[in-house]
């Protein structure tokens, strides 16, 4: 597909560089010279610079013969007039990015009138992840499938663990837990499970269960699974406005407070939500943690505009015993930490988060080709794919028992939902037509469900 990509900065460059990898024709626009041409030839892609706002630039850029347009530049303005005129000038499909929190009310209006296929906020998609994560605080990643009847939750296995050396055979039968295991990384080696499959210490396993299911077996994995009723947040950002005002909505009786250095955004954070507790200090000064009671909170959250003070703050927050942390980074390397064990609780990267949103929406839109793939998940850090389809009246496919499908190797039916309930797919089960089933695979480049036969 031929792709535009508007905004060379944190989200543009990591969207490039992902969409290029894909095989997509990717060209670039932005207004600095320098940095267009520096990314343009790191990644061997056509580069423009100017507004992306002006026609001419546009273009110059190809708008003409553009599948799709993605305005991610640091202007909501300039983002939302871009794609105004790309629909004009170039009838393609347009992404925008829209992060101030004054456009919130109106996003939907701006979304139907400007006729944009989709609208990212990082913040706001930051924000939401860090609320999943709250439910379930100890694990490393939180995915909704089937409209959230189901989810895929991720953590990593201790030594206390009750299911650690256990074949996945005798899972259910020992545990009568009513879950699928369906990804195992072990030593960055993504494993699609048999029953065969013996878990070992250590082990990042990825489960999917209804939600109420899965906060049972979290127990059984030995990691806390109550819902955190209080949390500290460092930073009064822009995430920490989406954050408290998704809690406030969600978690009525959920005790908030945000620590800011900087007096005016206190003021500003204090007066929009008088309900939390907003203290003006340095999130970095221990005498300070201490007399704000942190160690009496089920989570933290680091949310300072530095990378290294967010790592060193969650290290220290959980040396003082405060249960769940989390950590934002933009720059540093997430695999680094998981790698080398620094305890810094569950990672969110707001880059990683917004451009995964957009290549899923990309993806999705080059494979679907209106047949019945759903959504499509980039997981294990791209190693693997989670897909989720409506299954149609394929005689290939349906009324077949499950064990009877000559499936491709590395390929797991990991969820089945049929009149809204879910079912954990199991030999004998089979598929009818309106199921939705979620796939998941190392296999990468599922186009379609029949793409799972052998």
């Amino acid at each position: 597909m031929n792709i535009i990509v508007m905004g060379c900065g944190k989200i543009g460059s990591a969207l490039a560089a992902k969409l290029n990898n894909e095989g997509h024709n990717i060209t670039l626009i932005d207004r600095q010279e320098q940095v267009v041409k520096e990314l343009a030839t790191s990644l061997d892609v056509m580069g423009v610079t100017g507004n992306g706002a002006m026609i001419d630039v546009l273009r110059e850029a190809g708008i003409a013969d553009t599948d799709i347009l993605i305005a991610a530049t640091d202007s909501d303005e300039i983002n939302m007039l871009s794609c105004l005129i790309a629909k004009k000038e170039g009838n393609c499909q347009t992404i925008a990015r829209i992060r101030n929190p004054e456009y919130e009310v109106e996003v939907n209006y701006l979304k139907n009138e400007l006729d944009l296929a989709m609208v990212v906020n990082p913040e706001k998609m930051v924000a939401m992840e860090i609320v999943r994560l709250l439910n379930i605080p100890a694990a490393l990643a939180v995915e909704s499938f089937s409209k959230g009847r189901v989810e895929m939750i991720t953590l990593r296995l201790s030594e206390e663990s009750s299911i650690v050396n256990m074949a996945l055979k005798d899972l259910n039968r020992v545990t009568d837990a009513d879950v699928l295991i369906c990804m195992v990384v072990r030593n960055q080696e993504v494993i699609i499970p048999t029953g065969e499959t013996v878990l070992m210490a250590g082990d990042t396993i990825s489960f999917i269960a209804p939600p109420a299911t899965a906060v049972q077996f979290c127990r059984l994995c030995a990691v806390d699974h109550k819902f955190a009723k209080s949390v500290v947040v460092a930073g009064a950002s822009k995430i920490t406005y989406y954050l408290v005002k998704i809690l406030e909505r969600t978690r009525k009786r959920m005790n908030i407070k945000v620590i800011e250095k900087d007096h005016e955004k206190c003021v500003e954070l204090a007066n929009e939500f008088p309900a939390i507790t907003v203290i003006e200090g340095d999130a970095s000064n221990r005498q300070l943690l201490l007399e704000e009671g942190v160690r009496e909170y089920d989570a933290f959250v680091a949310l300072t505009g530095m990378d290294e003070q967010n790592v060193i703050l969650s290290m220290v927050i959980g040396a003082m015993g405060v249960p769940h942390c989390m950590t934002k980074l933009n720059h540093l390397d997430t695999d680094l930490l998981y790698e080398e064990h620094i305890p810094v609780g569950s990672v969110i990267a707001p880059k990683n988060v917004t451009t995964d949103e957009i290549v899923r929406f990309v993806r999705g839109l080059e494979r679907s080709s209106g047949a019945n793939m759903e959504t499509l998940y980039m997981i294990a850090d791209g190693k693997a794919e989670a897909a989720e389809f409506v299954v149609d009246d394929d005689p290939l496919l349906v009324n077949i028992p499950l064990f009877n499908l000559n499936l491709k190797p590395n390929v797991l039916v990991a969820s089945i939902v049929r009149k809204n309930k879910p079912i954990r797919p199991t030999g004998q089960d089979v598929l009818m037509p309106k199921d939705r089933v979620v796939i998941i695979t190392s296999n990468l480049g599922l186009s379609d469900l029949r793409d799972i036969l052998a």
